[in-house]
């Protein structure tokens, strides 16, 4: 990843939890590389290139609900833990015996910049030997 794709001041913009509004720009950066991460890990591509730039809204609004998610649960080790129920700032949330918060599903968004995968043995000859028992 070349860049980044959205600053900590976007996410805080983006976001209505405090937890996340009043978490260091240090910690939000980090947060923002594990969601840049995975998004890059789900298209093939980290969206470095001149096509991407400027970064299409619909990228940019996966990356912001990705980043939030991974700032939400680094923030909270409540989350982490599964607890059965708790409070971030005016939200209430439950968690079912022992289950922890959804990643937001973001393919919606994503599925249209997926580059397919190169097959690593593509063009490798095969050898195989049999023998009867």
């Amino acid at each position: 990843m070349s860049g980044m794709l959205i600053t900590p001041a976007d996410l805080k913009a983006y976001s209505v939890f405090d937890s996340v509004k009043d978490r260091p720009d240090v910690l939000l950066t980090q947060d923002i590389i594990e969601a840049v991460a995975e998004i890059s890990l789900e298209v093939g591509h980290d969206f470095s290139g001149e096509e991407y730039d400027p970064l299409p809204e619909r990228v940019r609004l996966a990356v912001l609900k990705m980043a939030q998610f991974y700032a939400l649960i680094n923030s909270d080790e409540s989350i982490t833990k599964g607890y059965t129920s708790e409070k971030i700032g005016d939200y209430s949330y439950t968690l079912g015996n022992g289950s922890t918060i959804q990643k937001p599903n973001i393919y919606s968004l994503i599925k249209d910049y997926v580059v397919p995968a190169d097959s690593d043995l593509e063009g490798t000859e095969v050898k195989m030997r049999m023998r009867s028992i």
